[in-house]
This record gives C-alpha cells, sequence and structure tokens, in this order.
C-alpha cells in the first residue's frame, strides 16, 4: 500500500471512530431487551394496550432497569424531540437547586424565609412567619391555609411579597397543604442569594452534566422562574433526572448531586393526612408521605409528579426508573396502571428470551398513536365553510375567521386585535406545524413569560361531524393540552364553540357570527 493510501485510510479511521464514539456519546443510556434486565415484554406490552384503553391520554413513556432503557415510546403526534411541559414536576428541579444552594452554603435549612426578604415583609410580622424556614417551604408545611398561589400570581407583579403577606394559620412544619406558590418562593431564595435564576444556576450543575439542553422555564414579572411549574424538557431529560436520583447523585461515574442530598430529599418528611384510616392510605399514592418537592408512593417508590400525569417514578428496590408524560383526568387511576401491569414485569434475574414478545412490544411502540376522529365516508357537506366571518364581540376578542379547506387540509385564519393567527388541521392525519397562539394551561391565569420564545409547536386535524358541522382539533404537543374548536354554519351565520381539553363538557366558549360581503 502506498504512503497516501495508507494516509487517507488512517483519516477515515480516525473520521469513522470519532463520529462513532460522538454517536455513542449522545446515547445517554444503553439500550436493551426487556429480558436481558429481568423485565417481561408481553407485561410491558399489556401495559401499553391497558393505556391505549383507559381514560388518560399517554404521551410518551420511558424504562429503564439497571440503567440500561428497555422501552421507550411517543404516541403520534408527539415525538422524542419534543420538550413537555412539566406542570409540578418542576418543583422537584427547584428542589434540587436548594440543594446545591445548601451544599454550597449559600444558605441552610433553618434560615428563615423573611431574612432573604427585609423589603417585602408586612408591617407587623406574625410569629408563625417569622418562624418558617426553608425546609417547611421544601415539605409543603408552610402553614398557610388555603394554598394562595392561584389569587397572588393571577393578580399581583410581587409575588414575594404576596406570598409573605398571606396568614400563617398553622404552626410552620406541623401541617401539610399543598403550596405552589411556596416552590416560587424557594426559586425566589436562589436567586436571591446565587445572582442567578435556577435556570442558570443549574445549567452548569445539573443539566450540562446529565446532557440536557434546549429546557425552557417560565418567569414571574420580576424576571424569576417560576419554580413550582412552567419548566420544559423531553421525556429523556426526565428519565435522566430520575436515574440520577437513583444512583444517589451519581452520574458516568461523578458525583453530581451533593452526598446525601438524594436521601433527604426523597425520604418522608410529613404525612399528608394522618387522620386517615389505614385501608384509605393503602390505595392512595397521595399519602404515602411528601418530601422535599416529591412524593412517596407506594411500593416504597417515590417521584417527581405533574398536574395531568407528568411522571418521574424511581423504584430503589427495582433498580428502575419510568418517565411518563400525558393527559388524565385521574392520576390515581393512570398510576395504577403502572402498579398493575409494570410493577409485576420486574424480576431479579434475567428472564428467558422471547423474540416473539419482543418483536410485538416493537411493532407496538412503532404504532403508537393517538385516535384521529372518525371519519364518514359517506357524509358530503351541505355548505360550504371557505368564507369569511366576522363575529360578533367575544370574551376572546376575536374579530374574525375565515376558512381554506383543500387537499385533506383546514386552514383556519382568525384575527383578534392585536395579531392574526393561522393554523392547518389535516382530515385523517396531524398536521404539524407551528403558532404563536398560547394554548390552553392550568397556569394560564398567571402573569408569568413565558421564555421559550414567540412560537408553540402544534398538531392539528379536522373532521365533518355533520353535513353543517366541522370540528377542528390542536393539540400543543409540547403541552400536555388540546383545544377543540365546533363550528357550525347555518345559511351565512356561523356558531364557534371552543373547549380545552381539561376543561370539556364545564367551559365552553360559544362564538357566534356572520359571513362577510
Amino acid at each position: 500500500m502506498t504512503f497516501q493510501k495508507t494516509f487517507v485510510a488512517v483519516v477515515l479511521f480516525f473520521l469513522f471512530t470519532t463520529v462513532n464514539l460522538a454517536a455513542q456519546n449522545n446515547q445517554p443510556f444503553t439500550q436493551s431487551l426487556p429480558e436481558a434486565e429481568g423485565v417481561s415484554s408481553v407485561a410491558i406490552n399489556n401495559f401499553l394496550d391497558a393505556a391505549n384503553k383507559s381514560k388518560s391520554e399517554f404521551h410518551s413513556i420511558m424504562i429503564l432497569r439497571h440503567g440500561k432503557l428497555i422501552t421507550q415510546g411517543w404516541w403520534n403526534p408527539y415525538n422524542a424531540s419534543l420538550k413537555h411541559t412539566m406542570y409540578s414536576c418542576s418543583k422537584s428541579f427547584t428542589a434540587t437547586a436548594v440543594g446545591f444552594a445548601i451544599s454550597e452554603k449559600k444558605l441552610s435549612l433553618t434560615d428563615k424565609v423573611i431574612s432573604f426578604f427585609p423589603e417585602d415583609v408586612p408591617v407587623n410580622i406574625s410569629e408563625n412567619l417569622a418562624a418558617l424556614t426553608v425546609k417547611d417551604v421544601l415539605s409543603m408545611s408552610d402553614g398557610q391555609d388555603p394554598d394562595p398561589t392561584s389569587a397572588a400570581v393571577s393578580k399581583d407583579g410581587n409575588w414575594v411579597k404576596s406570598f409573605l403577606a398571606v396568614p400563617i394559620v398553622h404552626k410552620p412544619g406541623t401541617k401539610f397543604l399543598y403550596n405552589t406558590l411556596g416552590t416560587y418562593m424557594l426559586s425566589a431564595i436562589v436567586q436571591k442569594v446565587t445572582g442567578q435564576k435556577i435556570l442558570d444556576y443549574l445549567t452548569p450543575r445539573l443539566f450540562k452534566p446529565l446532557g440536557i439542553t434546549g429546557i425552557d422555564w417560565e418567569i414571574d414579572p420580576k424576571g424569576i422562574n417560576t419554580g413550582g411549574w412552567g419548566l420544559r424538557l423531553k421525556t429523556e431529560d426526565m428519565a435522566k433526572f430520575g436515574q440520577l436520583f437513583l444512583q444517589k447523585g451519581k452520574w458516568k461515574g461523578q458525583q453530581i448531586l451533593p452526598v446525601g442530598w438524594v436521601e433527604e430529599a426523597s425520604t418522608a418528611k410529613i404525612i399528608q393526612h394522618p387522620d386517615y384510616p389505614q385501608s384509605k392510605k393503602d390505595s392512595s399514592d397521595w399519602d404515602q408521605g411528601y418530601c422535599y418537592q416529591m412524593w412517596r408512593c407506594r411500593y416504597n417508590a417515590y417521584r417527581a409528579d405533574g398536574a395531568f400525569g407528568q411522571y418521574i417514578i424511581v423504584l430503589p428496590q427495582e433498580d428502575a426508573v419510568i418517565a411518563i408524560t400525558s393527559e388524565t383526568p385521574n392520576m390515581q387511576d393512570e398510576i395504577n396502571l403502572v402498579w398493575q401491569y409494570l410493577l409485576p414485569a420486574f424480576h431479579q434475574n434475567k428472564l428467558p428470551q422471547n423474540k416473539q414478545a419482543a418483536k410485538a412490544l416493537k411493532d407496538m411502540l412503532a404504532s403508537l398513536t393517538l385516535a384521529l376522529p372518525a371519519k364518514n365516508p359517506l357524509l358530503v357537506p351541505a355548505v360550504n365553510f371557505n368564507k369569511n366571518f366576522t363575529l360578533d364581540a367575544n370574551d376572546r376578542q376575536i374579530k374574525s375567521l375565515s376558512f381554506n379547506i383543500a387537499k385533506k387540509v383546514c386552514n383556519l385564519n382568525f384575527s383578534t386585535d392585536t395579531a392574526t393567527y393561522r393554523l392547518a388541521f389535516g382530515e385523517g392525519f396531524w398536521q404539524k406545524g407551528v403558532t404563536s397562539k398560547h394554548g390552553p394551561s392550568l397556569t394560564g391565569a398567571s402573569k408569568a413569560i413565558f421564555t421559550g420564545g414567540a412560537e408553540f409547536k402544534v398538531a392539528g386535524t379536522y373532521s365533518f361531524t355533520g353535513d353543517h358541522t366541522i370540528v377542528l382539533q390542536l393539540k400543543y404537543i409540547e403541552s400536555p393540552h388540546t383545544e377543540k374548536i365546533t363550528c357550525h354554519l347555518d345559511g351565512n351565520h356561523i356558531t364557534v364553540d371552543i373547549e380545552n381539553s381539561f376543561d370539556y363538557g364545564s367551559k365552553k366558549i360559544i362564538l357566534k357570527g356572520i359571513a362577510s360581503e
């Protein structure tokens, strides 16, 4: 071989090796078959089948066993590259920021909350407010009742001052009450002592070591991350966080979290309802004890937990992590599926290879999709929706809308006083796109600013349900939620019903209008 050929061969080998190593480094988990890690593929398949038949709308799942990825799947139009709104799963990340700040001696569990905000305390400081510590807030035992979050974040621009003004009616540390504004206070405290938003503070300490990128977190009017909600990251990122806790804070041989923090943060600090009978406690995953912004579960597990079914479930006894994103009307029913189907699937030793079950699971994961509206092939619309409509005055400030339906795509344009939006819907498929229109959200009334940019990823589908009626479904695929728009045309008069998926049947917005000349 000539020198030139040898040189080329060496260069090609080097490039191949470099690319291959880079590809490996981009894979956070080694993939393995379930049976090789002592897990039944049949049981996982049964879980997915039950999930598809349940009232819950699953969006993604990842299962790790012995640190290896044995199952991952996304229900179309959701996919692996998308972030997902974490809701209260955000709280566990906020608590982790507190853990780092404690390890760096920037604060302590016994520090008094009022010591950080002397400029925002009320004139008369009650004994209970003076006694409130960081630990009390971490364990949801602030002593306030009722939860002040909704009223404070929707009306006031200074959430710290609002929190401190709320009476503390119970001695701090003695009574559990879920208090999302308290979690916000933890974010504000960390920012006060570090000079950084917790998103920025966590980036070099947590997110970068775990290879978590492209995330965002809502901020309040003062520029503080909301803490108790508002974090968006991928399912893979959720799994990484859970695996980090399972490994006692170690990642790839390095101690990422402060030594001892995982045990401190994941053990029960307060019992939610000590007066409940044992039978009621035994059937609930919300009555096993509360940790530091995490919940204890049955079966000696614990979890980060977000509204509508965002879960990072850590099962130390099974050496497993399960990450789920979804929208569910009943979170206990959803987590019951995990205990019913997945928990018994874990075995101590490897299981015999089951090629048929492995293939069935692979096929099931590849076919996961959210149900599309049923189509009546005999239905022919009796009216032409391709018109412009002027709407009567309404609370949504929507002035006009127009349809353009062609080649199985419905383009819907509508205008408000300040913006014009265009949304696309596919007939029999999900038409993906982006919009600057904010979607439905449990925290939509808060005076928070989303820092994720002006555009939100969406997927839409439509169907005719009558010869005068069209139904459009718009999924905000970086959140759990769907918006349903039902339009009925009677001559030149249009009626538009707008509902979101977590208020179906209870909060319908009805708009009326007429075709423009």
